[in-house]
């Protein structure tokens, strides 16, 4: 009885934590970023070393692994299993990063009337790409999503567990709109609609999968693609 209890309560933990990585993400783009920038420069290497791999994943890695190991009774997957076991139909998921390059590149032809590599691709992109996927994935998918998401859940309410993963990570993009002042025209030009989609296919990959690696790739070939072509 106090096993079943438990569990019944745990959604609260999760909730818990996501308030607080929002209110802390928001704090740090909104209030401490800026100053780093002023300080190291917006696209310095070293500034984005610090931005996206060192605060980052301390905001984010860190407490999302722990919370893992902690509650791996709750979790689909532990963490040293996403890592490591993958599903047999892992490699139907590969015509995505096919998909992905289609989607940026038709998009760039119709915006610009051909294909170039943007001007301001360097190397702070390439770190943002690699910390980016890696940190966002184990928090969404790795922990949020894994802990939400067991194997005893219908179809329907593992629709819902992506649906809610997908509203916020939503959410969780708001501060660096408002930060840049893009938060209206991400919603206006429907450009919102995008982080929705990408996240129910981040989402249903690692569902299907049971591996957080595959996942980790999209996100960080999406960020790329649209980095270097968006």
């Amino acid at each position: 009885m106090n096993e079943k209890n438990t569990t019944n309560k745990f959604w609260f933990i999760p909730i818990v934590y996501y308030i607080c990585l929002f209110v802390v993400w928001a704090a740090y783009t909104l209030l401490l970023k800026p100053i780093i920038c002023d300080i190291l420069g917006d696209e310095s290497f070293i500034s984005s070393f610090l931005r996206s791999g060192i605060i980052k994943n301390l905001i984010w890695t860190m407490p999302a692994a722990l919370l893992i190991m902690k509650f791996r009774k709750n979790c689909m997957i532990s963490l040293k299993d996403m890592f490591i076991k993958i599903s047999p139909n892992w490699k139907g998921y590969l015509m995505l990063f096919l998909f992905f390059s289609l989607f940026v590149l038709i998009g760039a032809f119709r915006r610009y009337g051909g294909i170039y590599i943007s001007e301001s691709f360097g190397m702070d992109d390439i770190i943002t790409v690699v910390f980016v996927g890696l940190t966002e994935e184990l928090v969404f998918r790795g922990w949020l999503l894994n802990s939400t998401v067991k194997e005893s859940l219908t179809s329907k309410q593992e629709y819902i567990a992506v649906a809610v993963n997908a509203v916020m990570f939503l959410c969780i993009h708001f501060p660096i709109w408002i930060s840049k002042g893009e938060f209206i025209y991400s919603f206006t030009s429907l450009g919102f609609l995008s982080i929705l989609v990408l996240s129910v296919i981040f989402s249903v990959t690692f569902i299907k999968t049971k591996n957080i690696l595959l996942p980790i790739a999209l996100h960080m070939f999406w960020d790329l693609m649209v980095f270097m072509f968006g």
